[in-house]
């Protein structure tokens, strides 16, 4: 009886001055240094940092006579020569596909008059490459079960999954089942029950890495996940509306109004997030 509710409910539904950067142009975005502290930037990972430029606030109002202009980075000197790094005559520096992440210094020499002697000034910026955080939906529920040790709780576990996937697996997500833990639990003006408590997480999966074809706005990630948070809350509230439709009340079932979804921000391995030490990209990996 419960395997056919649920199959049945499947049926009938299926820095100081910090800038970020995706890749910009120079038109658009320029970093200009400072002598006094190190500028903060955040470059996304393999994308084009914007233009980081070789002078200060202040040298940048004022003629400069014979600059020179000498780029290093956390592997040593940069040069044009390397096909990731851009440099140009006036010392702006753009990072091509950017995935090193580090301290990145710029020296300059230059005259401000033609007869005065050669000044020199380092500066320097903490480059971040970042990535966007994947998430995901943890759902927690409970379903009233038969005793605890029975081999029909685990069945009904298994299945349960299974026809969550069902419904996602269009939207190329997954249900994963993180624990489910049967307990004796002390109603209120009732006595000891047995009760499942689930908790599972839906996510989405990467649709290239499936050879799963998308359009528009099936491509992005987050608007898929909403979608499949949608559909696993209208099956719950399906099960409600079917159990009450049913006259024989099967021994497993849902326990209306114990679903809780929270919305989970995690990030690659090898990433984090740090809002103390990034407090101006707290949402950055």
């Amino acid at each position: 009886v419960v395997l056919m509710l649920l199959f049945y409910l499947v049926t009938v539904q299926s820095s100081k001055r910090v800038l970020r950067s995706a890749g910009s142009r120079c038109s658009s975005l320029k970093i200009v240094g400072s002598a006094t502290f190190p500028v903060k930037v955040y470059v996304k990972v393999n994308h084009n940092s914007p233009c980081i430029l070789c002078v200060t606030h202040h040298l940048r109002n004022l003629e400069l006579i014979d600059p020179v202009f000498q780029w290093n980075g956390p592997a040593g000197s940069l040069s044009s020569e390397n096909s990731n790094v851009q440099i140009s005559p006036s010392g702006t520096l753009i990072l091509r596909h950017f995935n090193l992440s580090g301290i990145y210094t710029c020296s300059i020499r230059y005259k401000l008059t033609a007869m005065q002697t050669d000044k020199n000034l380092t500066i320097k910026y903490f480059i971040y490459a970042y990535t966007d955080p994947k998430s995901y939906y943890e759902f927690t529920a409970r379903y009233h079960a038969g005793p605890c040790n029975s081999y029909h709780n685990t069945s009904f576990e298994k299945a349960l999954i299974q026809i969550l996937n069902r419904l996602v697996g269009e939207l190329s997500c997954e249900v994963t089942l993180i624990k489910a833990e049967c307990h004796h639990v002390k109603m209120q003006r009732a006595g000891l029950q047995n009760v499942i408590f689930f908790t599972f997480s839906v996510a989405c999966l990467d649709r290239e890495k499936h050879n799963r074809p998308c359009h528009q706005s099936d491509c992005d990630a987050s608007h898929r996940l909403k979608k499949a948070k949608h559909l696993l809350e209208r099956f719950f509230k399906q099960q409600v509306a079917a159990r009450r439709s049913f006259q024989q009340l099967s021994e497993i079932y849902y326990i209306e109004g114990t679903l809780q979804t929270v919305l989970i921000y995690h990030c690659y391995p090898g990433y984090g997030m740090n809002a103390l030490a990034h407090p101006d990209c707290p949402e950055c990996c």
